[in-house]
């Protein structure tokens, strides 16, 4: 009895271990060809890390269009405003100190100044060309109003560039995390032909977004100084003055005399250009007026001796 006890457990011990190593060889089986998988599919991992940026740019696309939409309704617009005077003045250069003074209250600064005086008259014209910062911009137009003595013409005009401004926010942002891939792939890029040709992207890129920078730079500056031109002409009233220091009347008889000398020195050189000049023809004129007398006489002479013989005849006849 005791034998058979003896058996059947070596009968169970062996069948206990024989399981074991079955599972054990299972086991490592699906170890190898996970490993075996994950060798052979460097592709597909290749494609899986495609797909996460794409969907990553899809995200970010989708946060800078959603920035966009809460930026176009809670931000501030964004205007740029030029204004335009027309103004006549007593002085000139009273209303240039005006401006200077105002400009050295608010920071703002004058672009250009030019002036003028019109021929034949004293008063001066010119045009005053200032930037000014956008919260003074009224106040800076009712100042040079109160400082002119009429207002000719007045025009403020504004250029809404809040749009332009929140797209270029946006595609800002979108380079710059394009650069921040850039930058990573670059780290990791182990060939030189796919190092060249990030880098060539990169300065692309980078190129773009050096360019937005600028133009949101511009628009920052042209919103917060406002652009004013003032057109201003001086009137001033001319009074006559008896001017006895320039009547200078002995030097303006003189002047007088001396031109009806040359006046008369004019004519007489005239006639004596004109009979030496023309003395051929004169000649010719005066030899043919000659012959045409010298032959009327010399034909009225004949004409008279022969009418008396023939008054004779007659008279004879009668008697």
């Amino acid at each position: 009895m005791k034998r058979y006890v003896i058996v059947l457990l070596v009968i169970i011990c062996f069948f206990s271990v024989t399981a074991c190593n079955n599972q054990y060889s299972k086991e490592e089986s699906k170890q190898s060809e996970a490993v075996a998988d994950s060798s052979s599919r460097p592709a597909e991992k290749a494609e899986i890390a495609t797909e996460n940026n794409i969907q990553t740019d899809r995200v970010v696309s989708n946060e800078a269009n959603t920035d966009k939409k809460q930026t176009n309704h809670n931000q501030n617009r964004m205007v740029i405003y030029t204004g335009n005077l027309s103004i006549h003045v007593k002085n000139f250069d009273d209303i240039v100190a005006l401006v200077q003074d105002e400009l050295a209250h608010t920071t703002g600064y004058i672009v250009d100044s030019q002036s003028y005086t019109n021929e034949g008259n004293t008063s001066r014209e010119g045009t005053i060309t200032v930037r000014i910062p956008q919260d003074k911009f009224n106040r800076f137009i009712e100042s040079v109003e109160s400082g002119s003595t009429k207002v000719i013409d007045r025009s403020i005009s504004g250029q809404d560039v809040t749009e332009e401004y929140v797209d270029l926010e946006s595609r800002l942002k979108s380079k710059q995390v394009v650069e921040k891939r850039l930058l990573e792939f670059m780290e990791k890029a182990e060939k030189t032909e796919d190092l060249l040709k990030i880098s060539t992207d990169l300065a692309t890129v980078q190129e773009e977004i050096e360019q937005l920078k600028g133009r949101m730079t511009y628009l920052n500056h042209q919103v917060a100084l406002a652009t004013v031109t003032i057109h201003v002409k001086e009137e001033k009233v001319k009074i006559p003055t008896i001017e006895s220091d320039h009547l200078n009347t002995w030097e303006k008889t003189k002047e007088r005399f001396m031109e009806s000398i040359n006046f008369i020195l004019k004519i007489g050189s005239g006639l004596i250009i004109f009979i030496v000049g023309g003395l051929p023809v004169l000649l010719i004129i005066t030899v043919l007026t000659i012959a045409i007398y010298l032959f009327t006489k010399k034909k009225r002479n004949n004409r008279n001796l022969s009418s008396p013989s023939k008054n004779d005849d007659e008279d004879n006849l009668h008697n």
